[in-house]
């Protein structure tokens, strides 16, 4: 149990930044969960920016991991599922 704890409270969020064109202007922003089998192996629901972006030309990607998404992680990692936010602003 100490272990499952400190790893619990050691994991790390992280957040990746894509630009496409000028990048997004911050007027709208979509956010997605993207699910993932095999610890990340295999995603389960494919995320497309591009479609996420609806037909903009110039928007931002941010894929991250949040702490809501480690907790989530956390319980369903026992069957090899985590998840990851992604948003796209444009």
């Amino acid at each position: 149990m100490l272990c499952a704890g400190i790893v619990l409270c050691l994991s790390s969020c992280y957040t990746m930044t894509h630009t496409v064109g000028n990048g997004g202007s911050g007027k709208t922003t979509v956010t997605e969960r993207q699910w993932y089998a095999l610890w990340g192996l295999v995603p389960i629901n494919p995320k497309d920016s591009k479609d996420m972006a609806k037909g903009a030309d110039n928007y931002t990607v941010t894929t991250k991991s949040t702490f809501l998404d480690q907790v989530i992680s956390a319980f369903t990692g026992a069957v090899t599922i985590s998840c990851q936010t992604i948003e796209v602003e444009k």
